[in-house]
């Protein structure tokens, strides 16, 4: 449970300080116009922040980290938003910088990084689906049973 109020609070803390990043850096460097910069904020405090109080909350609900799959979901998750975060801040620097063209990792590597982050969410339900209605197994003789949670 400290691990999720901490990483929820470390995202609110990086989101509200990449939303400064973005703003004193465009003013800085006179940039008017998009700039995937401008969503680095959003996409911090909603996935990070925001997700992560919601699955702290689940989490005193239904104890979801005693099912197997909780942590491939916290760490898939989180690779996959600090590589997606990452890789935004990276394109938007280049892109106040006036670089035009970009390497076709950068797509990449986004795309990579909302890959994990959509593996992430899918493990959760599958932790939380165990955690509401166990786990379906089979006997030795085949007939089914239900490891209760």
């Amino acid at each position: 449970m400290k691990k999720l109020f901490y990483s929820a609070f470390a995202y609110m803390v990086i989101g509200v300080l990449s939303g400064l990043f973005y703003r004193e850096f465009t003013k800085g460097k006179d940039f008017h116009g998009f700039t995937q910069l401008s969503v680095v904020h959003t996409h911090l405090l909603t996935l990070g922040f925001i997700v992560l109080l919601i699955v702290l909350i689940l989490e005193k609900l239904f104890t979801l980290s005693k099912s197997r799959l909780f942590n491939w979901f916290f760490w898939t998750y989180n690779v996959g938003l600090v590589l997606t975060a990452a890789i935004m801040v990276w394109h938007g620097i280049l892109q106040v910088d006036g670089v035009t063209e970009v390497s076709g990792a950068i797509p990449g590597i986004a795309g990579l990084g909302h890959i994990l982050l959509s593996v992430g969410m899918v493990l959760l339900f599958m932790a939380l689906r165990t955690r509401l209605f166990g786990t379906a197994v089979k006997h030795d003789d085949g007939t089914p049973a239900t490891i209760a949670r």
